[in-house]
């Protein structure tokens, strides 16, 4: 559990520290410019800029496209900010989280955990362009 959040953890205290030596310093206003963006970074870098993981058994079980994630990941972060609220028409599993889909991206992959991984329509696609998934989700059924 904690090791999903060890580089959003790292981010802030990075920020802190630095925010610190810039207050020390006599620039407050740089401190707290420093500060807010560090803080930004560690949240879009932690699970909680994601939906809520679900395992891979739920995931699979209505058909709908399954991302397969991992806290920290840029490519996950960019694919998952690139869809905006199309977001919520996916299952996000953190493979992290759930040793199930760690083992399907292994599979998919050659056996790498190479994220994102999108299941759509029983077809995997490792780091697809976000345009391309957006597509996918947007197209009258």
């Amino acid at each position: 559990m904690l090791r999903r959040w060890r580089l959003a953890a790292l981010w802030a205290v990075c920020g802190v520290l630095i925010a610190a030596v810039k207050f020390g310093a006599g620039a407050p206003t740089t401190a707290a410019v420093v500060l807010v963006v560090f803080l930004v970074l560690a949240y879009l870098f932690s699970p909680g800029a994601f939906p809520r993981p679900e395992s891979t058994a739920d995931a699979v079980a209505d058909g709908r496209p399954v991302v397969y994630w991992r806290p920290g990941c840029p490519f996950c972060l960019r694919l998952r900010a690139r869809l905006g609220p199309d977001a919520a028409q996916l299952h996000w599993v953190d493979i992290w989280q759930d040793p199930e889909g760690a083992a399907v991206v292994r599979g998919i992959t050659g056996g790498d955990e190479t994220v994102p991984t999108v299941v759509i329509a029983g077809e995997a696609h490792v780091n697809p362009d976000p345009a391309w998934l957006h597509d996918r989700l947007t197209v009258p059924s």
